[in-house]
């Protein structure tokens, strides 16, 4: 008989010592960037284990000795009900490829797999709904070119990669990340850029979701300075993956643009990583980023006059547009402070 406990990874040395010596058996690395932990016991001794993070299942393990116990089944079932436990619905498991007929045969869909990386989910609205909510907002084109961004807020540097990306192509899909993990809401950042890119009349602005440059995707964004960059390399290569196999077909998109990263190491990795996967199947066209007084215009500027209260250099970093909703709505007393990147 198995006993079913949760284990506390940040609290308790020896049991996070036997969880990284399990996940270690079953090719995993340790990641501590997760909510929830459970561990199945043989007696004394960890034989199984799996973690949330947010809406995601990860770091799945069984020792090898007790592969026939069915005891993978046992600890997602244990993390599924968590989730339902606290009302969440729609979630995603992180595993290995070998595995996909067992995850399968528990309600999960497959969204993407790399080499090393299965990405599944359940419960709705799912991948299905997203490429069906891509298809009605389709144009007819040419040549279609893609943009995702964080837009926290809204520059002129984010105007500029726009306004070059739409004059190349007949239609440019604007990706606005709809992760609210930043300063801005994402129904504020949506809006700047909208506000900010009503005179091109080619462009599509689109959410995106769970499917890309998000918490399920790709966690490590979110985490910047702070993101251990293997790991980043490993979610930064699921979600190109997604993107040139899934979603770029759904809107034959033949081009990613991306502002050139000088600033920002995990994103630098995310941009190589595109540049790897796209290969010869989607170009990738890198635009450098324009420059104010000597600096990158950023959105980190931005945030840091914000702060300072500097509406003088806010002006010369932001559209018009950006830069009234700014002024009418935010000051030192009320800024959110920093949270995450461009």
């Amino acid at each position: 008989m198995y006993e079913l406990k949760r284990i506390w990874i940040t609290r308790v040395p020896a049991d996070k010592k036997a969880w990284e010596a399990l996940l270690s058996l079953g090719g995993l690395v340790p990641d501590e960037q997760v909510d929830y932990t459970v561990g199945l016991y043989d007696r004394n001794k960890l034989v199984a284990t799996g973690s949330t993070y947010q809406n995601i299942i990860k770091l799945v393990a069984v020792d090898p000795e007790y592969q026939s116990e069915n005891l993978l089944t046992k600890i997602v079932m244990a993390l599924s009900s968590k989730f339902h436990d606290d009302g969440i619905i729609h979630f995603f498991l992180y595993t290995k490829p070998c595995v996909a007929v067992s995850f399968a045969s528990l309600g999960f869909k497959e969204i993407i797999r790399t080499d090393t990386i299965l990405f599944m989910e359940q419960g709705s609205p799912d991948f299905s709904d997203y490429l069906a909510l891509l298809e009605s907002r389709k144009k007819s084109a040419n040549h279609a070119g893609a943009i995702v961004m964080n837009a926290n807020p809204f520059t002129k540097g984010h105007l500029y990669l726009v306004e070059r990306a739409a004059a190349q192509v007949d239609v440019l899909y604007l990706f606005v990340l709809s992760d609210d993990r930043s300063e801005f809401s994402t129904t504020e950042r949506s809006e700047l850029v909208e506000a900010g890119t009503q005179h091109l009349p080619n462009v599509v602005i689109l959410p995106t979701r769970d499917y890309q440059v998000s918490s399920a995707t790709f966690p490590a964004y979110f985490l910047k300075d702070q993101a251990v960059e293997s790991i980043a390399r490993v979610q930064a290569t699921l979600d190109a993956t997604l993107f040139k196999e899934r979603i770029a077909p759904a809107l034959q998109i033949k081009t990613r643009f991306v502002g050139e990263e000088p600033l920002s190491p995990v994103t630098e990795v995310y941009n190589e990583s595109m540049r790897k996967i796209f290969s010869d199947t989607l170009a990738i066209q890198v635009v450098p980023r324009i420059e104010l007084d000597g600096q990158v215009i950023s959105a980190t500027r931005v945030r840091k006059a914000l702060k300072e209260d500097d509406f003088q250099t806010i002006k010369k970093l932001v559209p018009p547009t950006t830069y009234i909703y700014l002024a009418e709505n935010y000051g030192k007393d009320k800024f959110r402070g920093e949270k995450s990147g461009n």
